[in-house]
């Protein structure tokens, strides 16, 4: 699967849906970057029911503000709308490969009862 361009107009339709979302946060002047790139590409034609998506920071420099981009590349996941992973930095495709089972294996219904878990215990007492 090819990677998808994202920007403001798609990102939020990207992240929210079921599965997988990976993406890469980088810029054309970023050597790491472009270094990444190859690995990320390969990636993406290796695990099809994966989305890969890029996002130029430098294109989309209101959307790497929000999320505070400081560092490229920059890899975020998400699964079924929740992010588990935001991490600068580019990875080896092997770290990237065990990186991607680790996230097909956790089980979904055990994140969002912990993550409802913490929240409840950050909400202020009566």
């Amino acid at each position: 699967m090819a990677t998808l361009e994202i920007g403001k107009e798609n990102f939020e339709a990207t992240v929210s849906k079921q599965g997988i979302v990976l993406l890469d946060w980088w810029a054309a002047w970023c050597g790491p970057c472009r270094a990444f790139a190859p690995i990320f590409e390969k990636a993406s034609e290796k695990h099809p029911d994966i989305t890969f998506g890029k996002i130029d920071t430098d294109a989309q420099p209101e959307l790497s503000g929000a999320f505070g981009i400081r560092s490229i590349p920059t890899l975020m996941i998400f699964r079924d709308g929740i992010q588990l992973f935001n991490r600068p930095g580019a990875l080896p495709e092997a770290a990237l490969e065990q990186l991607l089972g680790q996230v097909r294996a956790l089980d979904m219904e055990e994140v969002r009862k912990k993550i409802e878990e913490h929240e409840r215990s950050q909400e202020p007492k009566a």
